[in-house]
């Protein structure tokens, strides 16, 4: 079934239901779809490309937006406002939409209007007046729902193609997984461009009658008292965000009470954190699983089976096995390797690049997460490591050769190498090394306002440090493993230097 047809006949079965809630308004299930059908007329007579980008903070402006261009028989592109003007760029590009779906206020957040033919803004819809009736395109299961960018690991965002059957398929392992009914209250504070966002906090709700409440930023003292107003009783986050919410100093367990199901995904959680959070406010975080080619939940802990340590079991029709890397045989369980996927939920290719997705699928058609981890005699799963170079800051994809790249392209450095070093509160940090050109003067500071200008603000390094030589192979190629010991003497030196 298309995925915006599980939509409207919710919200033409609950037309004075309030649907979802923002921070600037409460939609009723007739107001959505109404909004949408004004949308989609706008999309048909601006646009002619078969993919419609948008790019709001989580509101109910998406899900209107997402509606129209179904609707139409488009595909949704959500933009990632956080990334450079050349990431940007790129995404418009690749994706090929000629309209772009955006309030004002977005543009003055930016500071700069992105690169497309057309920029549509909603405040420009008379919204009050009746729509043009129409009736709403059915997609087929194979045709393509959605875009959702992802790093690259050529350091350009990539395009994770989600079918309509994929984005179903999800929402109802979710649904079945953790026992979600209509008498829930999700709340979404996750970007809609990220894929947790986007399915878990948007569609899903949306195409289960489920109230979700959104909020624009994460702020935590402003999110602990939306969940006074509200009473949600279930939140996605990621665990820098659980983290912040312990820095809210009047917040205590009444605060959480309603709460029945807490999650984290994204990013591993710090056994720390869920202590600390469980001792304070008196509520598990039950952590879970995903990539966006995912669509995105694949395992997840919940009330019903959890595990500290682990991510859960796998969601209903998803299969998992765990591969020796070398060797390429299926582990038994205990024991550490690749994490390979297959379900009704994985993507179906990244687009404009037929290499990379054959690539990512072995030869019996597992999709291969670049993760590794193991699987007990349960069947819960624990996240080990990644196999890929990739760092997850905040719950966002960076690649070092990103950064390396325009690290390399300023006139003091000769060379660089990029790590991912942990930290409480984002999970993990980049970290740079430099080798300097010959007589150039190190500064630090200069180099990070450099990056800053040219990379989205969470893959600025937080550290550079400068080193006679980077450690290199017999071939050239920097040896990045080789780094971490050099930051872990510095980390010492530095420790000893404050006892001194």
């Amino acid at each position: 079934m298309s995925v915006h047809w599980s939509i409207i006949k919710r919200l033409l079965a609950s037309p004075t239901r309030v649907v979802a809630t923002d921070d600037r308004r409460s939609y009723k299930g007739a107001e959505v779809l109404v909004a949408a059908m004004h949308v989609a007329s706008l999309i048909e007579k601006r646009s002619s490309t078969p993919t419609v980008a948008t790019m709001f903070p989580s509101s109910g402006a998406f899900p209107i937006c997402a509606l129209a261009a179904w609707m139409l028989g488009r595909t949704v592109v959500p933009l990632n406002f956080l990334l450079s003007r050349d990431e940007l760029k790129h995404v418009i590009g690749d994706c090929g939409t000629d309209i772009i779906l955006t309030a004002r206020p977005m543009l003055d957040f930016m500071g700069y209007t992105p690169e497309a033919k057309t920029i549509a803004f909603l405040e420009d819809i008379e919204f009050k007046s009746f729509p043009e009736p129409r009736w709403p395109k059915r997609a087929e299961d194979d045709e393509v729902a959605a875009f959702l960018y992802t790093s690259g690991t050529s350091g350009l965002p990539k395009g994770v193609k989600l079918t309509h059957a994929n984005i179903n398929a999800n929402i109802n392992q979710v649904r079945e997984g953790i026992d979600l009914d209509k008498n829930d209250c999700m709340f979404g504070v996750l970007p809609q461009f990220h894929s947790f966002g986007f399915t878990c906090l948007t569609l899903m709700p949306m195409s289960l009658g489920i109230r979700v409440v959104f909020a624009p930023r994460f702020v935590p003292h402003k999110i602990v008292a939306a969940f006074r107003e509200h009473r949600p009783t279930v939140f996605v986050g990621i665990p820098s965000m659980y983290n912040a919410l312990l820095s809210v100093k009047d917040a205590g367990p009444e605060d959480f009470k309603s709460f029945r199901a807490l999650i984290s995904g994204g990013e591993p959680l710090p056994r720390a954190v869920a202590d600390k959070f469980e001792e304070r406010y008196g509520k598990p975080i039950f952590e879970g699983y995903g990539l966006t080619e995912t669509s995105p939940v694949t395992h997840v802990n919940h009330p019903g089976a959890a595990k500290q340590g682990t991510v859960g079991k796998p969601l209903p029709g998803v299969r998992q096995r765990i591969i020796d890397i070398e060797s390429n045989a299926e582990h038994p369980p205990g024991r550490d390797g690749e994490i390979r996927l297959k379900g009704p939920n994985i993507f179906a290719g990244y687009h404009n690049m037929p290499e990379e997705t054959d690539e990512t699928f072995d030869d019996q058609g597992w999709f291969r997460t670049g993760d590794i981890g193991r699987v007990d005699a349960e069947g819960f799963l624990s996240i080990t490591g990644r196999l890929k170079e990739m760092l997850i800051v905040g719950g966002e994809n960076v690649f070092p050769r990103e950064i390396e790249e325009v690290l390399n392209k300023h006139e003091s450095v000769k060379a660089s190498g990029v790590i991912g070093v942990d930290d409480g509160s984002r999970g993990e940090v980049p970290v740079a090394f430099v080798e300097l050109e010959e007589d150039a003067e190190f500064d630090a500071s200069a180099l990070r306002s450099y990056c800053r200008e040219r990379l989205a603000g969470y893959k600025v390094p937080r550290e550079i440090h400068r080193v006679d030589e980077l450690p290199r192979n017999p071939t050239g190629k920097i040896m990045r493993r080789k780094l971490k010991p050099i930051h872990d003497e510095i980390r010492q030196s530095e420790t000893a230097e404050k006892s001194a």
